[in-house]
């Protein structure tokens, strides 16, 4: 098992405190807005701001709120820019401008996409949205039925609108878009229809798409060309994804591009993974899959691939790939090295050197039955044998499908260099069976029943060290903390639960600091942001809803613990806890 060996943090200065930084923040100055979907290229989600800290958060007080008018799982974080704020809403996919300038925020605009209302039948977990992001006086974002759209920040008039999929095929949009290069970056959903996993880059100003990679097929597909230099031997072998699937499998395997995307400006280089490949009975799909559940490192110009890591080769679990990279540089057996942290479904925390792809640690950061290391040779996890799935039921598989940590992002402070996770404590049964594909409808030949893992507790938040690759401290909570996670100068750290607990914790050393209570569970993005009165404000959207909360948002049956996949099992205790909602919240000092 690979362990983090002789790692020491690399100290920057900024505003005459001592900070571990990468360069991505030191050339990002924080105004006190929020115009990228993770705060910033890096994905940190730290803000500068330190009005509130741990010594007064406490006195935090509701300053205004507003209804979206929606009760469906409310994923996005809001986006701040010049005294606006917007807010994307799940389907049918608004956006909302609110005047930030005037009392109570009252709203500005609304836009309406016309968003297909036959999407919501692709859409595997919940009809979410994980928001915008702002360039150039514009507002950009994707809907669901595979749209890219463009929206004057101002005026809130439609610029441009893009088809970039096709739900007919199972295909879907829920991640939020990032725009590197003037190139807007945008992933399918659809694993579990048997889609082809992409991105694409889509021209600013025109919505013309520039170019797009797949996550499997021959090389030409993939943008794999002379530039692809793997770290490992074993992926330098020419058009792995179609030798490393059965005849034509990869056509409809999966390994679509439906999270988080990162930015390093310096090696102009970016990060995304990809989802679980398709379907979920691995018995079906012989072979290791390339390149599902993968890391991919292109160049955003022209989406050329530099490295790819697979992290689960022929995976047996639904652990998809698409979770948050934070850039960081650390200093590495006396060497600094630019790397990047990847908290995994598999509940490992891979830190991988983002120039190469070669992982440096990979350690588990939650409860995990499933593998007992990563060899530090070839990079490739060793599986435990006894929980490899196909055609029969297994047991006791930890973590389940949601992974040791899910979509939800963690966030990183430069002043503690602690990452802050939301995560899982999950295990499931699993039983396969016979998947036949047929386009636009569901290809997962799994049943399966998720529940609570050791303890009984069934979410966590914690901070953990990527020099020391251990935990530093843990809460546990009553559901899966499905919420992104915010940390601040003021080191305090902001997360919800889904019994719609907003919490404030000392992000030094975990200590409950303040809470307050909304209408709804909370698995929205917190922001902080400072606003045109000079006051720093936190704002957070409830709403309960997503794959872990589909039993309330979607009002599924408690007595079929295989609905949602299988999480329905682990929640059929939420409706006594929370009922729907889709309200914001802001919160400041008196």
């Amino acid at each position: 098992m690979l362990r983090a060996g002789a790692v020491r943090k690399t100290l920057y200065v900024l505003f005459c405190a001592p900070f571990l930084l990468t360069p991505q923040i030191q050339n990002q100055p924080d105004d006190g807005q929020w115009t990228m979907p993770a705060k910033n290229y890096a994905s940190t989600r730290f803000s500068t701001l330190d009005q509130v800290n741990s010594g007064n958060v406490k006195q935090l007080k509701l300053a205004w709120t507003f209804s979206t008018g929606l009760t469906r799982g409310q994923e996005a974080g809001p986006l701040v820019v010049n005294g606006t704020m917007y807010i994307i809403t799940p389907w049918p996919n608004l956006l909302y401008a609110l005047d930030l300038t005037k009392p109570g925020a009252p709203r500005k605009w609304t836009y309406t996409p016309g968003t297909s209302a036959s999407s919501q039948g692709v859409a595997c977990c919940d009809v979410v949205n994980r928001g915008g992001v702002f360039y150039k006086g514009k507002i950009y974002y994707n809907t669901l039925d595979m749209h890219t759209v463009a929206v004057d920040a101002v005026t809130g008039k439609e610029v441009w609108k893009t088809t970039v999929g096709d739900i007919n095929q199972g295909e879907s949009i829920t991640m939020a878009p990032l725009i590197v290069k003037d190139k807007v970056l945008v992933g399918n959903s659809g694993g579990e229809f048997g889609v082809r996993g992409w991105l694409a880059a889509l021209d600013a100003d025109t919505g013309k798409i520039a170019w797009r990679g797949y996550s499997a097929g021959p090389d030409k597909d993939v943008l794999i060309g002379a530039s692809f230099k793997p770290f490992y031997e074993q992926d330098r072998q020419k058009d792995l994804g179609v030798k490393s699937w059965q005849g034509d499998q990869w056509k409809i395997g999966g390994g679509a591009a439906w999270s988080w995307i990162s930015y390093d400006p310096d090696l102009d280089l970016i990060y995304y993974g990809t989802s679980n490949p398709g379907p979920w009975n691995a018995d079906q799909r012989p072979g290791d899959n390339k390149w599902t559940c993968t890391l991919f490192a292109r160049r955003p110009e022209t989406g050329e691939v530099i490295w790819a890591y697979q992290m689960n080769p022929h995976d047996d679990h639904d652990y998809d790939g698409v979770n948050e990279n934070v850039l960081l540089d650390l200093n590495i057996q006396g060497r600094l090295r630019k790397v990047l942290a990847h908290p995994d479904r598999n509940g490992r925390m891979y830190i991988l050197d983002r120039a190469t792809g070669e992982v440096i640690s990979a350690e588990s950061f939650a409860y995990q039955n499933t593998s007992d290391g990563v060899d530090p040779k070839t990079g490739r996890i060793h599986y435990v044998a006894s929980k490899a799935t196909g055609f029969k039921t297994v047991r006791d598989i930890c973590p389940a499908a949601p992974g040791g940590k899910d979509w939800q992002p963690s966030a990183f402070s430069p002043r503690t260099g602690y990452l802050y996770l939301p995560h899982n404590n999950l295990c499931m049964d699993l039983q396969g069976v016979q998947a036949n594909y047929i386009a636009g409808t569901p290809y997962v030949g799994a049943n399966v029943k998720m529940y609570a893992g050791p303890g009984g507790y069934r979410g966590v938040f914690s901070a953990w060290d990527p020099v020391q690759a251990k935990n530093v401290w843990s809460i546990n909570e009553m559901f899966p903390v499905w919420s992104g996670s915010l940390v601040t100068a003021g080191d305090v750290a902001f997360y919800g639960t889904m019994d719609g607990w907003f919490k404030a914790v000392d992000a030094r050393t975990g200590k409950p600091l303040w809470q307050f209570r909304t209408g709804s569970g909370i698995i929205s993005q917190p922001i902080s942001y400072r606003g045109p009165d000079g006051k720093q404000y936190i704002a957070v959207l409830d709403g309960v809803g997503g794959w872990s909360g589909a039993i309330v948002a979607g009002g599924l049956n408690p007595q079929d613990g295989t609905g949602a996949l299988g999480f329905v099992n682990a929640m059929k205790d939420l409706p006594d806890y929370t009922t729907k909602g889709g309200n914001l919240y802001v919160f400041a000092l008196p």
